[in-house]
């Protein structure tokens, strides 16, 4: 499913953020100048606030979705992870974005629940691979057709070739996040 969705138009027009204008460090969003630092500010609060919303509504919208095959959204992602090749934990974490310990703990209620499997990894004796079984490929199966029924509601509404820009938009947005080395210094001084 997709994650989220990107904030459009400029700090000033989008209605998010704070008020609009460039503040008092210079820098103005007209003509050909580029946005001042603080309407950067804003959009990427902007793009937070609307992501970590979106987020909260994907994560509802699975749980229903998950509800009736017995599963929850985290054990639907996590199995969802493997449908197509059996994966290491740590493998599934990376390719998830959380940590190793929480794809664990799923990974572990999904093998009790008889969902999935830990099988032998060839390349690393001691980091297992996990499978789904056939029940939790059942499972996610189940799923299909209410999944499939959101998706249609979700692309009527926005149209498809928005609902294709809205998700290159959020792959672009991911990969500059990726490309950043990590939080910048802040300024020196006062």
């Amino acid at each position: 499913m997709p994650e989220r969705a990107a904030a459009g138009g400029t700090a000033a027009g989008s209605g998010r953020g704070g008020g609009g204008g460039g503040g008092g460090d210079g820098g103005g969003s007209g003509g050909g100048e580029g946005l001042s630092t603080r309407e950067r500010q804003e959009l990427l609060s902007a793009a937070a606030l609307g992501v970590f919303g979106l987020n909260g509504r994907f994560l509802a919208l699975s749980e229903e979705l998950a509800r009736p095959a017995g599963l929850t959204a985290a054990r639907w992602q996590v199995l969802g992870a493997v449908l197509r090749e059996p994966l290491p934990v740590a493998g599934i974490a990376r390719a998830m974005g959380i940590t190793r310990q929480s794809v664990q703990r799923v990974a572990d209620l999904l093998a009790a629940q008889g969902l999935a499997e830990y099988v032998a990894n060839p390349a690393h004796r001691r980091a297992k691979l996990l499978r789904p079984t056939r029940e939790g490929h059942a499972a996610v199966a189940r799923i299909g057709p209410a999944h499939a029924a959101a998706a249609t509601a979700l692309a009527e509404h926005l149209g498809d070739e928005a609902f294709r820009e809205v998700v290159a938009a959020l792959d672009r947005l991911a990969a500059a996040m990726d490309a950043l080395p990590g939080p910048p210094a802040p300024p020196s001084g006062d």
